[in-house]
């Protein structure tokens, strides 16, 4: 089995990009098209902070060529909490805005924990029995970014497996102490890669590049990889994400 291999930036609203990714001139409303014409996909950030209408899943839907793909961050009222398992109506909230309009075009959910958080295993159990299969028809698949070390231990990896989650490989040179955890607890993989840099017009050097291509082309072995350029150099990394879309092949 071969995945697909799906590449990207954190959200597409960013001033910086704005004559170095987007040409000159660019509308703001057609960022959104210009971008998911040069990359494979976007993870969508601002829902982290707050819920939107169903028409703006919709817009963004119809704004996007066929087989492109959103990963969408996942509210912080439902992970941010002292107890994980009690968080029913925020996930109500988070998953009834109007997700499931994007369609096919609907990819993982990445649940994101603070690095305060600690892994509790019958909490945390609580919390994964909480993530819906589907939803109006559409698959749901869920990533979990974690950033405590009391996460990377087997324990987690196989409560991750049973629910069928993907865990979130989280690669950040200025936070050395989050686990990078790489584990095939699903049936796809999600990267966050945090480590461009500003004094490389691709954000990473060629062989970083042929590096993590090849960490990709390895995990789509398995099934489909979703990855995104996120923080680091953010204004180096739709560069990275092009470059990476070219070494992947």
């Amino acid at each position: 089995m071969t995945g697909n291999i799906h590449i990207g930036i954190g959200g597409w609203t960013y001033e910086p990009w704005r004559g170095v990714f987007y040409p000159e001139g660019l509308v703001q409303k057609r960022e959104l098209e210009y971008a998911a014409g040069k990359l494979t996909s976007i993870e969508i950030n601002g829902t982290y902070y707050s819920t939107f209408k169903p028409d703006s899943w919709m817009k963004w839907r119809d704004e996007t060529p066929d087989g492109f793909v959103f990963a969408v961050k996942a509210s912080r009222y439902c992970t941010n909490r002292k107890v994980l398992s009690e968080g029913k109506d925020s996930f109500d909230r988070f998953l009834d805005q109007g997700l499931t309009a994007l369609g096919d075009k609907l990819g993982p959910i990445n649940w994101q924990f603070m690095a305060t958080k600690k892994f509790d295993p019958v909490d945390f159990e609580g919390f994964l029995k909480l993530l819906p299969k589907e939803k109006d028809g559409v698959r749901l698949r869920h990533a979990l970014e974690v950033r405590n070390p009391t996460f990377d231990t087997q324990k987690f990896y196989d409560l991750a497996a049973k629910y069928g989650c993907a865990i979130v490989y989280a690669e950040d040179d200025e936070a050395p102490e989050w686990p990078r955890i790489d584990q095939p607890t699903a049936d796809f993989a999600y990267a966050r890669l945090m480590s461009s840099r500003e004094d490389e017009p691709t954000g990473m050097s060629d062989a970083e590049l042929n590096a993590t291509a090849d960490r990709l082309r390895g995990w789509a072995k398995r099934g489909d990889v979703f990855a995104y350029m996120i923080a680091g150099a953010k204004v180096r990394n739709p560069a990275a994400a092009m470059a990476l879309i070219e070494w992947v092949g």
